[in-house]
């Protein structure tokens, strides 16, 4: 059973709570939280890009978006980020890592095939080109 159209409206749906949690970083205003919010906003948007169109920049030096594993850790990272006081920290840092050890766990499982967009720019472990 193909589940990539389902796997793309999780990255979507995950992508909006990134920039929605990075949004709610900016309060109470401080340095340090606007830095953070506008990273995790940018990578919210970056992740949500990568549904739709994927730059050759991004296979090469972000590979580790194309596997479960790394798709996995990269969620449960921001998710750890987006954790904080208040009801929306908590809630879009507790459903960004949890997806995250979810698709985690999808690497182990050999019968979930990764969606298509994240098997096209799989070239493996060092196979770059020459």
């Amino acid at each position: 059973m193909d589940f990539s159209d389902y796997f793309r409206i999780v990255n979507l749906v995950v992508a909006v709570i990134m920039v929605l949690g990075g949004i709610t970083q900016f309060f109470p205003i401080e340095f340090k939280s606007v830095i953070i919010g506008v990273y995790v906003i940018l990578f919210g948007a970056i992740t949500g890009l990568l549904e739709f169109q994927i730059p050759p920049q991004v296979s090469r030096y972000a590979s580790f978006l194309f596997s479960f594993l790394g798709r996995g850790i990269f969620y449960i990272f921001i998710g750890c980020i987006l954790l904080g006081e208040g009801f929306l920290k908590i809630t879009s840092g507790s459903i960004v890592g949890l997806v995250g050890v979810i698709y985690a766990i999808l690497e182990f499982i050999p019968s979930i095939e990764p969606p298509a967009n994240m098997r096209e720019a799989d070239a493996g472990w060092g196979a770059e080109q020459v």
